[in-house]
């Protein structure tokens, strides 16, 4: 079985987990109502897309 032949420092380990970190989100502001919302994505708050409102409000 393969054992390695010495302790992995501290610096090799940061190195080997530098990609594993967290990504932020990206948000931009909706032309319509400005709130923050994902890129590509429906404003959950005005239920608009690219200019046009997806989906009707119930009042």
């Amino acid at each position: 079985m393969a054992v390695p032949k010495r302790k992995t420092t501290p610096s090799k380990r940061g190195m080997r987990r530098s990609h594993d970190s967290l990504s932020i989100d990206a948000f931009q502001e909706c032309p319509n109502c400005g709130e923050l919302k994902r890129p590509h994505n429906m404003c959950p708050s005005c239920n608009h897309y690219n200019g046009r409102e997806i989906i009707a409000d119930k009042a």
